[in-house]
């Protein structure tokens, strides 16, 4: 335990030693708000007021808040697993100036010097992607503020929970990389490719039957669901209580990905809650066992 303490201290700092890793890592959540307010704001806030008849008076306030509450939610869902993947990055750094075998040779267990990478790598994720939160709690505060407390402490869950499956997540893919190159390249696949399957810059109700029916098996689209349900809870209750009907409510609910279906049924927010810890202790299991494999190769060599 001692030693598992060491090396996770030690790997993360280095990584705040790195001013620019850091930085670059902090900064990419606020670029990402700046672009998506300025590119998919207007975008997210027509199409919610386009469903709304103007017959029911509904205040521009409410719709402002549904539209960051979509745009918060949309840059944490794609944030908490791209930011882990760079985070991941002194996994590779090891190997490419050797101090991986410098670790190995003394008498480190593969599988704690795994387990040191994975944790240390979660913290650093988890302050970044938390502090991004403040940064988006700010943002709706000056648009319009309609969360309880305890849609705060369930985002703030929610957050914790993809951020831990997208460092097992990278900690699985980056296990095998050995260069600096290769994470690049994995990197930004996943940054460009994440934020569409996972439905962060599409809601996934708008594609077509057949893609949607595919990326129903994946656990990112659980998860952004989930963030979109908590961030924009309050603003649909606001809404509802406007006198706009259901009927009008649960067709925004489903336009923006809230209600999920999976053959026809929906989806209970317990069951998103159960697709992604079972995502994430899947994960989790294949990294270890990847640790613990490599770990037996290695002796018998």
């Amino acid at each position: 335990m001692k030693t598992l303490k060491i090396l996770t201290q030690r790997n993360s700092k280095l990584f705040f030693k790195d001013k620019g890793m850091f930085f670059s890592s902090l900064i990419t959540p606020v670029i990402l708000l700046v672009l998506y307010a300025s590119f998919l704001l207007s975008i997210y806030r027509d199409s919610i007021s386009s469903a709304i008849p103007d017959a029911f008076g509904v205040s521009p306030s409410v719709i402002d808040a549904l539209a960051a509450g979509q745009l918060a939610s949309s840059l944490l869902a794609v944030c908490c697993v791209t930011i882990a993947f760079c985070s991941n990055l002194l996994m590779i750094q090891d190997k490419v100036t050797g101090s991986i075998g410098d670790l190995t040779v003394s008498p480190v267990k593969r599988s704690v010097l795994g387990l040191s990478y994975f944790l240390s790598s979660a913290f650093v994720t988890l302050v970044i992607c938390l502090t991004a939160t403040v940064i988006c709690f700010i943002y709706i505060s000056t648009i319009g503020w309609y969360l309880s407390a305890k849609d705060v402490l369930l985002i703030l869950l929610d957050v914790i929970l993809l951020t831990v499956f997208g460092v097992a997540l990278s900690s699985c893919v980056n296990f095998f990389l050995s260069t600096q190159g290769q994470l690049s390249a994995v990197g930004t696949l996943v940054s460009v490719a994440y934020g569409f399957i996972c439905g962060a810059y599409m809601p996934i109700a708008s594609f077509s039957e057949g893609l949607r029916s595919v990326l129903m098996y994946l656990p990112g689209s659980y998860a952004t669901s989930l963030l979109h349900n908590h961030w924009m809870n309050g603003a649909f209750a606001e809404l509802s209580d406007s006198g706009v009907p259901a009927e009008i409510t649960n067709g925004l609910r489903d336009g923006v990905d809230c209600n999920l279906y999976f053959a026809g049924d929906k989806v209970e927010i317990s069951t998103m809650y159960a697709v992604l810890l079972g995502a994430i202790i899947l994960a989790l299991a294949i990294y270890i066992a990847f640790n613990v494999f490599s770990a037996k190769h290695r002796n018998r060599r």
